[in-house]
């Protein structure tokens, strides 16, 4: 599957503005390190929005928090690449996975038809999304430089309590798997959990509730590679 750039912020309007006053073609062929050279600190709403950032209820923190601002200028464009890069070789590993590039981040979405899935009222990761998951796990040691959110959804069947719980169990399920079972540095993740509160597709049928009984997996730039990207920019 081709990376998917959103396009749903003011960010990316104006980023769409300033190329159209210097070139139509330019916007065409605008890939997410080019744009990440003027969308500048002003970003971070599209990935925010995306992930239902700062919701008052479940999870253990703002994923803003996680998130933080993009970096924009000739910096952004040298994370874009580093990104652009991960991305890219995620598609690759996960062929079966919605790989989205957002702002200076990677979203991956797992639901039970694309290699991670949980058995019903159940969290322990099944054999087939083990093998998903150290693929993902791969990765991520190859690119040491990144931070990495962990996100659990549940569709609407069962009491919002219930739900809230198991998302929790489900994210926390994902992130130990990282931690404990591949030796990844705990220091790189963030857990949190939404329940049934974020469905992106409708729970009033089971090809709906299978897609929003999901696990997003967030990946972003972390200090080391930002302040990197500004010495080599000269900032």
């Amino acid at each position: 599957m081709k990376t998917i750039i959103k396009n749903i912020s003011l960010a990316v309007l104006s980023v769409i503005l300033i190329v159209n006053l210097t070139s139509c073609e330019a916007t065409k062929n605008a890939n997410n390190k080019q744009k990440g050279a003027v969308i500048g600190a002003a970003g971070g709403a599209i990935l925010g929005a995306i992930l239902g950032n700062n919701v008052g209820k479940g999870g253990n923190g703002e994923i803003g928090a996680v998130i933080g601002g993009v970096v924009g200028g000739t910096a952004g464009v040298l994370i874009g690449a580093k990104m652009d890069k991960q991305a890219q070789k995620i598609e690759e590993e996960i062929p079966g996975a919605q790989v989205e590039r957002v702002d200076d981040g990677i979203v991956v979405t797992f639901d039970e038809n694309s290699g991670v899935h949980f058995d019903t009222n159940k969290y322990n990761i099944t054999p087939d999304s083990r093998v998903t998951l150290d693929k993902l796990a791969a990765v991520l040691v190859e690119y040491p430089d990144t931070n990495v959110l962990v996100i659990g959804h549940t569709d609407s069947v069962g009491s919002d309590a219930y739900n809230m719980t198991l998302s929790k169990n489900r994210a926390y399920a994902v992130t130990h798997f990282f931690t404990d079972e591949k030796g990844l540095n705990p220091s790189r993740f963030t857990t949190n959990w939404f329940g049934e509160t974020k469905p992106i597709a409708t729970n009033d049928t089971p090809e709906g509730r299978a897609q929003n009984r999901r696990v997003n997996i967030v990946i972003v730039p972390n200090e080391k590679m930002k302040e990197d990207a500004k010495k080599e920019a000269g900032n």
